[in-house]
């Protein structure tokens, strides 16, 4: 359960959308994840990036979250806050707003 969770390690390389940070970061829950692909767009900056070619920097801000209890509390703040931009409600809508766009040409 991401509730119980300290932190939220996302080193993937290949992400389509990059659901699991955004559940992590809705359940307040600080978030680490790679730099790759839709990720960063997705998290925003509410999450701390690195790139998942470098298992040092990884380490470094594993270690460095872990040991500052106001930085987890201010990206669990962050997280929480940024994941509501996101909802099925606001993706049907917006997914039926372009099928209409396309119709009408």
């Amino acid at each position: 359960k991401y509730q119980k969770a300290t932190i939220f390690v996302f080193p993937s390389k290949y992400e389509g959308f990059g659901l699991p940070p955004l559940e992590a970061m809705a359940c307040g829950c600080p978030v680490i994840c790679s730099n790759a692909t839709s990720l960063p767009e997705v998290v925003g900056n509410a999450a701390i990036l690195f790139n998942p070619n470098t298992f040092s920097e990884l380490a470094d801000k594993i270690i460095n979250l872990i040991m500052n209890k106001n930085k987890q509390i201010e990206f669990s703040k962050k997280g929480i806050v940024h994941a509501k931009e996101f909802s099925w409600k606001k993706t049907a809508k917006q997914t039926s707003t372009c099928y209409k766009l396309i119709a009408q040409r």
